[in-house]
This record gives structure tokens, sequence and C-alpha cells, in this order.
């Protein structure tokens, strides 16, 4: 997680959102990014997606099984369903999102009855630094705008 965080400091930096994600299958980092939207002018350009698209280049598999995603907030619709189209066996993330997080938070897309693979969750790991980052990140715009 702490590398996740480092990527959220990274994007942070960049003027993105603060959201830092690490994928690790066995004990090795197979994707690491941070939030590019601003940067690449496109929606998709998620942590969660791009640390994903890296991973299964990385592995030659779009099957992502016994992978391990670690990400400073828990995932949007889009990122949930990915992680469950990519078949990640576990995720574990920062801070719980109640508007728009969907492992749980808002929703949870893991529970949905006719989804055919269901990651294990774990929440609230480095809480506060991720957390932190994030309320910092929106209150400095908030005061420049």
């Amino acid at each position: 997680m702490a590398q996740a965080y480092n990527e959220a400091i990274d994007a942070y930096g960049e003027n993105e959102i603060p959201v830092g994600a690490v994928i690790v299958y066995g004990e090795a980092i197979i994707g690491a990014a941070h939030n590019r939207v601003m940067a690449l002018k496109d929606p998709t350009a998620h942590a969660e997606i791009l640390a994903i698209t890296q991973a299964a280049r990385k592995i030659s598999d779009w099957r992502l099984n016994g992978a391990k995603l670690y990400v400073t907030k828990e995932p949007c619709p889009m990122c949930s369903g990915a992680v469950i189209m990519a078949r990640i066996g576990e995720v574990i993330y920062g801070f719980r999102d109640p508007k728009m997080g969907c492992l749980g938070g808002a929703i949870s897309l893991r529970d949905l009855p006719e989804v055919n693979h269901r990651p294990t969750i774990k929440g609230d790991v480095l809480r506060e630094a991720c957390y932190g980052l994030m309320r910092h990140f929106f209150e400095t715009k908030r005061k420049d705008s």
C-alpha cells in the first residue's frame, strides 16, 4: 500500500486526483500507476485501469487470477467492473468512497447475484494517510477557485 500511496502523491504533484494503484502477483509488482485523466484527456485513465493494463501486458494474460490490487481509494463503478472482469483476487484499499465506491461504499458490484467473480475486499489500509491526501487536494482546489 505504501507504493500505491507514493503513486497517489505523484498524481497530486501532476494536479490529478490523488489516487494510486499497484498490482502484485506473487511477490512481484506487475502494474503501478496513478490517475492520468487530465494529462491524457481520457476519462478512463484511472489509476486502477492503467495498472490493470500494465499487469495484463506484463503476464501476457487478461486474467489476473491471484493478483492483489492495492489502491488508495475504493474503486469507482468503472474500476470495480474492471477488477471483476480481470479476475483480480483481492482488492486492498485505503478508504471507502460512500458516493462512488462500488466494492461496498455506495454499492457492491461483487455482490450482484450473477457475477462470476468475487474478489476479496479489505479496506481502511493506510486510511488516514490516503484520505488526508485526498482531503488536502480538494481543500486546496476549493481555495484556488
